[in-house]
């Protein structure tokens, strides 16, 4: 399918969507969301894909925000839509089959942060920005935002983003556990490459099973969350990736996992 708003690409068993509206720094609009969308239904209904990139075009952003020209007329009904196609996008992406990795070069702000959010992790450039700075606008972040960095960072830490609108370093994020890794622009593709082909070499069941695993049991209990841990080790050994795993460590040779999540 032909996108206007994204690049939908593959490298070998790796897919990468890139924010395709450089002009405007990848600002988020309605077309943006449902071709995205349209991407990751590709994603999912392709067995052969094992890792997503998302990332933006262009030298500058991310997602540098909402398209303001088109969300300035909304009414109360048109933004809680809006809102709403925002939050099932992250949903969907947080919920993928396969691991997504956020690779941030340059400005990823407000929706731009929110989408890194609901990525596995995020690999920043150096020169990366992230902030949720609505608030200047007279509104608050409707990509789930209030609640995503309130849970990766603390309910203080996400008062004061999200009521000052500051924008912060990708170091400073690393600092407060938004970012995972951050490396010199130059090399940051090279490095989110070099781990998205390190996961892809691994059994998808039991990549499934760490992030199902970890999600599902985030909020829970400790003693729920190991249940659910139980139950996923179990699955995973029913897989024959473990059998593979299991027999390529004791012959001493690499292990080549072929296991289908269906």
């Amino acid at each position: 399918m032909a996108y206007e708003t994204i690049i939908y690409e593959m490298d070998n068993t790796i897919a990468i969507i890139k924010f395709n509206r450089p002009k405007v720094l990848n600002a988020i609009n309605k077309k943006v969301i449902a071709e995205t969308r349209n991407a990751l239904e590709a994603v999912i209904n392709d067995k052969s894909i094992r890792v997503l990139i998302l990332t933006g075009e262009g030298e500058k952003a991310f997602i540098a925000g909402a398209d303001i020209a088109e969300m300035k007329d909304y009414t109360p009904l048109e933004g809680k839509f809006f809102s709403r196609q925002g939050q099932e996008l992250l949903f969907l992406i947080e919920t993928l089959p396969v691991p997504v990795i956020a690779s941030v070069n340059g400005f990823a702000l407000g929706g731009g942060t929110e989408i890194s959010m609901a990525c596995d992790f995020i690999y920043a450039a150096d020169s990366a920005m992230f902030g949720q700075p609505e608030i200047n606008l007279g509104i608050i972040p409707g990509f789930g935002g209030t609640q995503r960095l309130s849970r990766l960072v603390g309910k203080s830490m996400a008062k004061e983003l999200c009521m000052t609108g500051a924008m912060i370093s990708a170091n400073e994020a690393k600092d407060i556990g938004i970012v995972n890794k951050v490396f010199p622009k130059a090399s940051l593709w090279d490095e989110t490459m070099k781990t998205a082909r390190l996961l892809a070499a691994k059994g998808k069941v039991s990549l499934r099973a760490v992030k199902e695993t970890i999600d599902r049991g985030y909020d829970q209990d400790l003693r729920t969350g190991c249940y659910l841990e139980s139950d996923a080790f179990g699955i995973c050994m029913a897989s024959p990736d473990a059998r593979e795993g299991m027999g390529a460590f004791l012959e001493k040779r690499k292990a080549e996992f072929k296991g289908e999540l269906l």
